[in-house]
C-alpha cells in the first residue's frame, strides 16, 4: 500500500499482465479510481530487462502493468473484472495477435489480503 502525499488517502497496487502493456495500460489508466499506470516486467529471471532483452533473449518476464488504484473509489474485484473482460485467460503466451511468453497472463500482488480476492475472480 502507499498514500498518496497530496491527500493522505490510502492507495493499493496490483499488477496485471495479458498481451502487450500498452493496450493494457491506455485501458485501465482510463477507469475512474485508476490513480496512475505503469508499464514494467514480471516474473523473469533477470534484474532491469530492457524491451530486446525481453523480446529476444529469453528472460522469462512478461509484459505487466502496475496499477496503482483507491479502494475507496474502485475495488480490486472490479478491477479484476475489467482485466477478465479484455483478455483471454485461457490464451497461453499469446493475447490477440502478440504472441509470446511475455505476452502471456498474470496478476501479480504485493499485499496477501488479496490473495483471495485474486483466486475468487480466478474461480469465477
Amino acid at each position: 500500500m502507499d498514500t498518496d502525499k497530496g491527500t493522505n488517502r490510502i492507495l493499493k497496487e496490483i499488477y496485471l499482465a495479458g498481451g502487450c502493456f500498452w493496450g493494457t495500460e491506455k485501458y485501465f489508466s482510463l477507469i475512474k479510481g485508476i490513480v496512475s499506470t505503469e508499464v514494467g516486467y514480471a516474473n523473469g529471471n533477470t534484474e532491469n530487462p530492457t524491451y530486446e532483452d525481453v523480446c529476444y533473449r529469453k528472460t522469462g518476464h512478461a509484459e505487466t502493468v502496475k496499477v496503482l488504484y483507491n479502494p475507496d473509489e474502485i475495488s480490486l474485484e472490479f478491477i479484476l473484472k475489467l482485466y477478465f473482460d479484455v483478455i483471454d485467460p485461457l490464451s497461453k503466451n499469446r493475447q490477440g495477435n502478440d504472441v509470446g511468453t511475455q505476452y502471456r497472463s498474470g496478476i501479480y500482488y504485493t499485499d496477501d489480503r488479496d490473495r483471495e480476492i485474486i483466486l475468487n475472480s480466478i474461480n469465477e
